[in-house]
Parts: structure tokens; sequence; C-alpha cells
């Protein structure tokens, strides 16, 4: 029995998110339609490294699976795009120990997400971007970036629906947006992130950079853990899983 560990990139707009639900197009459901074909109709169970909504695309998911199957990673990048359709592509395939888990042994997660800040709408972006046309001022954003940095209690930057038992402490080691020719880019790394965090707090840092929200509000956020503090949730289109690290990359 290999165990392989393998990175892939999405175009979330026709899924319903990432994991395996009846009767729905999702990320999982085509990854695993995909294996079994190659090990002959048996079922093979795909483990990510967490889940994307519907909507949400990925640069660079993880996941792993086992396999009875031997054959060299290159192959098993080939056999599995033949398979998977065009908004899904295998970027990556590496055999790993056999006490690896995409999800557990995660060190780092990065995330961006895009806003087009234009006053004409581009439809050729419009499952990519969130279009915002409204004057924004990004230095205020850079600044309030900062506050997000650090160790925090996230409970008012997460879903109420998140089904999360116990601490909402999570560490984000950076978190800051860069601005280029009316494309806004927000980029946050950190240890883990709650449901819908990364949408609420760039929803939060966009109600900054129009002069509604100023750092004392979201220091007052933090402080109340409470996810009616913290105002509207960014939509799935403009967000990213960009990146997953493990120890050995």
């Amino acid at each position: 029995m290999q165990k392989i560990k393998c990175t892939f990139s999405y175009d979330g707009t026709n899924f319903s998110g990432s994991q395996i639900q009846p009767n729905k197009r999702t990320v999982q459901a085509e990854m695993e339609k995909a294996l079994s074909k190659m090990h002959k109709g048996n079922p093979v169970r795909l483990y990510p490294s967490g889940r994307t909504d519907s909507g949400v695309h990925a640069k660079g998911q993880v996941a792993h699976f086992d396999t009875t199957l031997q054959m060299p990673s290159e192959n098993w990048k080939k056999a599995l795009n033949a398979l998977l359709p065009n908004d899904l592509f295998v970027v990556h395939v590496e055999e790993v120990a056999t006490n690896f888990h995409a999800q557990f042994d995660a060190v780092e997660k990065e995330y961006r997400y895009i806003v087009l800040n234009k006053k004409e709408r581009d439809v050729f972006k419009r499952n990519y971007t969130y279009y915002y046309p409204y004057p924004l001022q990004i230095k205020k954003i850079q600044q309030a970036c900062k506050l997000f940095e650090g160790t925090h209690d996230f409970t008012s930057f997460c879903s109420a629906r998140s089904t999360v038992k116990g601490s909402k402490v999570r560490t984000l080691y950076e978190v800051r947006c860069e601005e280029n020719n009316g494309e806004i880019t927000f980029i946050l790394r950190g240890n883990g992130f709650l449901y819908n965090m990364v949408r609420i707090i760039v929803g939060v840092l966009l109600e900054v950079g129009s002069g509604k929200t100023t750092e004392e509000d979201i220091e007052q956020m933090f402080a109340a853990k409470d996810r009616t503090f913290a105002g509207k949730t960014a939509p799935p289109e403009g967000l990213y899983l960009w990146h997953v690290k493990y120890e050995n990359n």
C-alpha cells in the first residue's frame, strides 16, 4: 500500500464546494471518480487539507489517498488529468510516508482574495474577483491589516454556522494587501482558518477603506467575540486557497 500526496488547482465556479455532498458536483467527488476508474471501479477515499465553499477557487489545494497501484509520480499526474474535467487540474504528485495526513500535518495555509476596484464591471472577471466599485483608501486598509496579525480569538470573524468545537484562537503570520491597476489582492497566511474567516476579514477591511469602520472598531470586534459585530461576509468568487505548507516544503 502506498500513500500519495497530490497538489491540485480548480476553478470553483461550477462546483458546490470541495467536500462531497449528495447529488452535488464537488471537487472531492470528481477526484474520487477519477481515482475509482484507475482502480477498476473500486472506491478510493481522498483526504483534502480542508474544505472550500461553493464558488471558491484553489491554486494549491492538497490531498492524500492510499493506493495499491504502483506507478511513477509523473504517471499518476498524467492519468488523473486525462480523467478529470477541465476545471480541475493536478499540479504535482508524490509518494509520501504512510503516516502523512494532508489535513493534520499542514503547518500553514495561505489564502488570497482579489477585489476589482474599478468603476466599470469586467464581465470576464465576474467569477474570479469581487467587483467593488466604491472609492477605497488603500493606505488605511494596509494599516488595519496589521491588527489581524498575531494570535487572536477570531470568534467575531467566524461564521455563526461554524461547526468548530472549542477554541477559536488562531495565529495569522501575515495579513497584507496590494493594489495594482484597480485590482486589490489580500494575502493572509496563518496556522489555521475558521469557517468564512478570510471573507469576513476582507469585508471588514473594505469597510475600513470606505471610511465606515475604524481601527478602534476592529479592536472592539475582537473583544466582543460576537459575529454580529463584524459586518458583511465578502462573496466567494474572489477567494483562492493559494498554498498549503508542510514541514518538508
